[in-house]
């Protein structure tokens, strides 16, 4: 399985960015997809999900309003569009792939079984 995560880079706080992460090796359309971050000195955190088929979806309270997930099975490709972003959402993004086809109510860790190498975010204020 790789995921290559792409997109981050540095903003402005209350700007935008839009990350991908292009899936192969994998049936992409059966598992469920996250986006997790890990700021320095920080444990990683799950900040979205998206079930297969793009029917759940799930948000960190931090981020709700202001992120959206979303997926093109054809493309084997999983995004996070981040607007109105603050210094605190500076971390590296990695994106991951579920064991299963649906998501949790609260999504872990020990949900995925497959991870990128992250891509940088940072904002400024």
């Amino acid at each position: 399985v790789q995921l290559q995560a792409s997109g981050g880079g540095l903003v402005q706080a209350g700007g935008s960015l839009r990350l991908s992460c292009a899936a192969s090796g994998l049936t992409f359309s059966i598992h469920a997809m996250g986006w997790f971050r890990q700021a320095p000195g920080k444990e990683r955190e799950s900040v979205a999900a998206i079930a297969w088929n793009g029917g759940s979806t799930y948000y960190a309270d931090s981020v709700k309003g202001r992120f959206t997930i979303s997926r093109d099975n054809a493309k084997n490709t999983v995004y996070l569009q981040m607007n109105s972003l603050k210094p605190d959402d500076t971390a590296v993004y990695v994106c991951a792939k579920g064991r299963r086809a649906g998501i949790t109510s609260r999504p872990s860790t020990y949900d995925y079984d497959g991870w990128g190498q992250g891509t940088q975010v940072t904002v400024s204020s």
